[in-house]
């Protein structure tokens, strides 16, 4: 993959969070600038998801832990859990809102 297909393909994901984010009702701020993605929770807490174009992963930092994630198979997958990002998304919201949330579904 050439960087610019890797920029666009982060573009559109970061979109579709954003988009997906909408749908929970809760009270969450979200920041998208220098290609970073910036989540702040009603506890102000964050998830925080910034692009790494050297090697093209998404790493996606959590009160958790860290996250690095490449693409495979049309679908971004943690090195560390093998989770698929959606996942990783869902289980990291529901640990920070605590509330179960299940709204990601990107691919």
């Amino acid at each position: 993959m050439q960087d610019a297909e890797y920029e666009e393909c982060v573009d559109q994901l970061f979109n579709a969070i954003e988009d997906e984010i909408d749908e929970l009702d809760a009270d969450i701020d979200v920041d998208a600038s220098a290609g970073i993605l910036t989540i702040e929770f009603p506890d102000t807490s964050r998830v925080i998801l910034s692009r790494q174009i050297v090697n093209h992963e998404v790493w996606v930092a959590a009160r958790s832990g860290g996250y690095h994630l490449a693409l495979d198979d049309d679908d971004w997958y943690c090195s560390t859990s093998s989770e698929s990002l959606s996942l990783l998304l869902n289980r990291v919201f529901t640990e920070q809102l605590g509330v179960v949330v299940s709204v990601f579904n990107l691919r």
